[in-house]
Order: C-alpha cells, then sequence, then structure tokens
C-alpha cells in the first residue's frame, strides 16, 4: 500500500516510517528537515514541509495517491504550540483536494477531558480511567502539558469534523522500551491500569488500525 507518514523524523512517527518500511509499503515522508532522514533516501520518498506553516502544494504532492496517511503530529517545544492543529488542517485540506480518504492521527489519553471549541464542556473523567488516574495522573498531565494537550484538542477537532475516514489514537505516556506488539485497545474510552506503552507498540498499533474498517470514525484508546 501507499502509505504517507507526517511528522516521519519525530519519536513516534519514525517508528511509524521504520515499521512501515519494514513491512513493504510504499513510504511518502513528511518532515520539516529530510536531513534527520538521511540514508534512507533511497527507500521512502521525502517531502519537506514546515508544518508549523505549511505550504498546500507539497502537502497534496505528499498525499496524493496514498491509500492512508499516519500522523505522529505534536509539538515538542514550546515555540510549536498549535502545530498539531494548524498541520492537521492542512493535511486534512491536502486529502481532500487529492482525493485521499484515509486518515490515522496520534493524540493522548487526557484528551477525552481537555476542552475545545467543537468540546467546550467535555466528560470530567474518562470512562477507562481508574482512580490512580482519575484523580493523579490525569490532573498532574493536564497541568504539566496545557498548551500541548489543548492543541491535541483542536487538532482532534478538525479531524472529527472532517469528512475523512478518520481514526485517533489515544495512547498514555510513551517509552522508548523495545516494541511487543502485545498491548490492549478500547474504543472510546483509555485503557484502564494502561499508565503507558513503547512508541515502537504505538506506532505498530497505528499502522495496524489503517486496514480495520471497524475503527474508521472511531476514538482507540491503547496501552500496555
Amino acid at each position: 500500500m501507499e502509505l504517507t507518514v507526517v511528522a516521519a523524523s519525530g519519536g513516534t512517527g519514525r517508528h511509524i516510517l521504520d515499521q512501515a518500511v519494514a513491512a513493504g509499503h510504499d513510504v511518502t515522508a513528511v518532515v520539516r528537515n529530510p536531513r534527520k532522514l538521511d540514508g534512507l533516501g533511497n527507500r521512502v520518498r521525502i517531502v519537506a514541509v514546515d508544518l508549523a506553516s505549511p505550504d498546500a502544494g507539497a502537502l497534496r504532492e505528499a498525499v496524493a495517491g496514498a491509500g492512508a496517511v499516519l500522523s505522529a503530529l505534536g509539538a515538542t517545544s514550546a515555540h510549536e504550540e498549535g502545530v498539531a492543529e494548524r498541520g492537521t488542517r492542512a493535511v486534512v485540506a491536502a486529502m481532500r483536494t487529492a482525493g485521499a480518504h484515509r486518515l490515522v492521527v496520534l493524540s493522548a489519553a487526557p484528551i477525552g477531558t481537555v476542552p475545545s471549541p467543537q468540546r467546550p464542556t467535555p466528560p470530567r473523567h474518562d470512562p477507562g480511567d481508574g482512580f490512580f488516574m482519575r484523580h493523579l495522573g490525569v490532573p498532574f498531565a493536564r497541568t504539566k502539558f496545557r498548551a500541548h494537550y489543548a492543541d491535541l484538542a483542536r487538532m482532534e477537532d478538525v479531524v472529527r469534523g472532517s469528512d475523512l475516514d478518520w481514526s485517533i489514537s489515544r495512547p498514555p505516556m510513551f517509552t522508548d522500551k523495545p516494541g511487543t506488539g502485545r498491548y490492549r485497545e478500547a474504543f472510546g474510552r483509555n485503557i484502564r491500569g494502561g499508565f503507558s506503552i513503547p512508541r515502537a507498540d504505538v506506532a505498530h498499533h497505528m499502522l495496524g488500525l489503517v486496514d480495520r474498517p471497524e475503527t474508521v470514525r472511531q476514538i482507540i484508546g491503547v496501552a500496555s
């Protein structure tokens, strides 16, 4: 399958890219700095796009012909705040223009309780969270990553408001442990007792969502 990976040089995006290539997919990598993918030029098509201020033409080129677009876009520093919403909005527009339909995006477990323009009064607790996450884990994370989570919540608004065949992945805290290929998932809720997951397993899960029609227009919690 032809896949486009957005933010392909980031922590999770690189795992998606490497696993997609290893599985034999034809991959287009969207990155701000192509030098971060030195050595892969003969294995993937690299399209340079600054997703903080996206080039619409370059994005259309990147998603044209894609059977699916997988995005691991998110801010990695304070000066990138808002990149998930802006970049995803541009990706969605490019997909519409190019006729691409399948979109899988990376979000985060606490986002179901974060207010956004389309969800100004979200539930106070996610139905999958246990006592620790409800009263300690999620409040701490929302305080520490307030701007980042607000950006992801607005990004989810963009995705859910689109006419694409979307899926949203909501993992908890990432680790850099080796992937196991073993994890739990739940539709419309977080994973009870799921405190972390290796980035490699998130990538594996997101790639697996592409060919699962039951995950279209669904939010999926995933954790070890």
